[in-house]
């Protein structure tokens, strides 16, 4: 009896675990197989690696290290925008979620703000277009209105300035998320927690860094948890806007690993598959660190 009782919850996991294996495990384990083939199909073990990392479209450093505006490749450009984009999408999401806690009218300006979360990353690409166009766009219309009309420019055409304009851009895009985040988690303290501060005589900069900060560090996992595996597999803004360029100074993983696959003759499937693998890695080695610290919290 006891034997049937264990079986029987085990067979409902079956249907779970059919589709793991075919939709995640087997393309998993595909892909790293391809990525140690050529063209032809041959077994060239770790060569499809060395051409990607040889490859200045995807590691030239070079530039970086001399002071040149980009590009620096796929790789660093990856890494540059989770440098910027990862602490003004946590700070701009937690300032809101705080500013807007207990406002009248808090929930029309979250809508507002997480209409960016709504709308298709490819829609969300085209509006950043307009937002930078060189005459008719938002940006340059405010330093026209304050006095630096000088300053205009079309900002995704020129490489020192469009990987920067891009990861502003997306700010908006992924703030609504942290904000909608960190706002269940401040549903989840206790107001007396505030009110008993305020009666001890701390200040508002002090209940925010001992009181609020802390309390929100779950939700604080979460919010970084996703916004990094968004921005290692990022790829409709910079494909919509300027595909890469100009002159790949805002290309990133995904989008060599696109270029290579459908776009190469031959397509080189091997060094797209070496791409895809690497990004797995990094993906999964980030997600399973954060988990960690999550069940640890």
């Amino acid at each position: 009896m006891s034997r049937r009782r264990t079986i029987i919850p085990s067979l409902f996991l079956v249907p779970a675990l059919i589709l793991l294996v075919s939709f995640v495990l087997f393309p998993v384990v595909n892909t790293i197989y391809i990525s140690l083939l050529n063209e032809e199909g041959e077994f060239v073990g770790l060569d499809n690696y060395y051409e990607v990392f040889s490859r200045r479209d995807f590691w030239n450093p070079q530039n970086l290290v001399t002071g040149k505006p980009p590009p620096y490749g796929a790789l660093i450009h990856n890494g540059i925008w989770i440098l910027i984009h990862l602490p003004l999408s946590v700070f701009f999401g937690l300032l809101l979620a705080v500013l807007l806690r207990g406002v009248k009218g808090g929930s029309i300006v979250k809508s507002a703000v997480f209409l960016g979360m709504v709308i298709p990353m490819i829609i969300g690409g085209v509006l950043l277009r307009f937002v930078y166009d060189d005459s008719a766009g938002i940006t340059n219309g405010l330093l026209r209105l304050i006095g630096l009309g000088h300053l205009a420019r079309k900002w995704t055409a020129f490489p020192d300035t469009v990987l920067l304009s891009l990861i502003l851009g997306s700010v908006w895009v992924w703030t609504g998320f942290s904000m909608i985040v960190y706002s269940a988690g401040l549903e989840g303290v206790s107001e007396e927690l505030f009110e008993a501060a305020k009666i001890d005589g701390a200040s508002r900069w002090r209940i925010f860094w001992r009181i609020t900060v802390p309390m929100l560090r779950p939700a604080t996992i979460v919010v970084v948890t996703m916004t990094l595996l968004w921005e290692l597999k990022i790829f409709d803004i910079v494909w919509v806007i300027q595909r890469g360029g100009p002159g790949g100074a805002s290309n990133v993983m995904a989008l060599d690993m696109f270029l290579d696959a459908f776009f190469e003759l031959p397509p080189k499937f091997g060094t797209a598959s070496a791409i895809a693998t690497l990004l797995t890695i990094m993906t999964f080695g980030f997600a399973a660190y954060m988990v960690n610290k999550m069940v640890k919290t």
